[in-house]
């Protein structure tokens, strides 16, 4: 609390007679946001870069903060996750004001250097993840963007082997920092250790009346399940059941409107697959109108080793209206 109180009383001390602050006496970013995306390759048991793990936190000045993450196969979204800061923001507040110290003065972590120049935009291949950092700056109007390519996703992010100059570990330690005062140093993605998948249907009822989730390994049982569901008039997406699979998660009939189903993790585990589902319920006070429907969620992913197995759905309650 006491350091809170004192950035805000240097803040005003530099304030000018209209009540902003000057530039030349804040660090840049300051009154401002940090954000960093990172763009990171998955790939299947035979297939290489096949999808893609989206991850941007978004942190602001007051000490706020959002992490959006999504996952995705063959340019079709998959499932996507949004998390942001527990209680009050004003709690980060401090931490912020902190890092953004950091990355301006500090030996080692300073970002605006000669040796860590703006303009890079380097290509990280098929396994290289691909980060951008930035900070922006509201009162000069202002914002820096550092691209460069690391190794991991937010949750194992190192700074070995950052590139393609040696001053990009900066980037990746900034991001390190950054995620550990916010998410915390513990964090652990919505999608770790999932191959990627992409969504060929999604949706609040199915004519199937799905009882459980299932699996589909070859075209026929694909093409007959795809009848019952979308109607013979409709052909199914097109899967190479050579390389892919369909697994479609479903938990059975539902009473109330609101209900949803999504797959959330495909995992190849010691002895086959598993695979996580959620279904979503509305939460507390929320007044749902009664409605019989099979909540269902269709995707397509790299094929995995069989067996196919499910693990136990787990129940996720949700804000009214979302």
């Amino acid at each position: 609390l006491v350091l809170v109180l004192e950035l805000a009383a240097g803040s005003l001390s530099a304030c000018g007679d209209d009540g902003t602050a000057p530039p030349g006496t804040l660090r840049f970013g300051q009154l401002g946001q940090i954000r960093a995306e990172l763009m990171v390759p998955l790939r299947g048991a035979s297939t290489l870069a096949a999808g893609q793990l989206r991850q941007v936190l978004t942190w602001e000045s007051g000490g706020s903060w959002t992490l959006e993450e999504s996952i995705s196969y063959r340019g079709l979204l998959g499932d996507d996750e949004l998390r942001h800061n527990p209680g009050n923001a004003a709690l980060f507040a401090a931490d912020y004001a902190s890092l953004i110290t950091q990355l301006n003065e500090v030996q080692g972590l300073e970002l605006f250097i000669d040796e860590l120049p703006r303009d890079t935009d380097p290509q990280c291949g098929q396994t290289g993840t691909r980060l951008s950092f930035s900070i922006r700056d509201d009162i000069r109007e202002e914002e820096y963007t550092w691209i460069r390519c690391v190794s991991g996703s937010l949750g194992n992010l190192t700074p070995v082997g950052a590139g393609p100059d040696p001053s990009a570990s900066r980037v990746a330690l900034a991001t390190m920092l950054a995620r550990d005062r916010t998410l915390g140093e513990d964090f652990v993605s919505a999608y770790a250790g999932s191959v990627p998948f992409g969504t060929l249907d999604r949706g609040e009822d199915t004519p199937t009346r799905l009882s459980a989730p299932v699996a589909f390994l070859d075209e026929s049982s694909w093409e007959s399940f795809w009848d019952d569901h979308a109607g013979p008039r409709t052909s199914p997406p097109t899967v190479d059941f050579g390389e892919e699979m369909v697994i479609v998660g479903a938990v059975g009939i539902r009473s109330e409107a609101g209900n949803a189903v999504e797959v959330r993790r495909v995992l190849q585990v010691y002895e086959g697959t598993l695979t996580e589902i959620f279904e979503r319920v509305p939460g507390d006070f929320c007044s749902p109108a009664a409605q019989s429907h099979v909540p269902f969620h269709i995707i397509v992913a790299p094929r995995t080793p069989a067996p196919i197995r499910f693990a136990d759905i787990r129940v996720e309650r949700v804000p009214c209206g979302v």
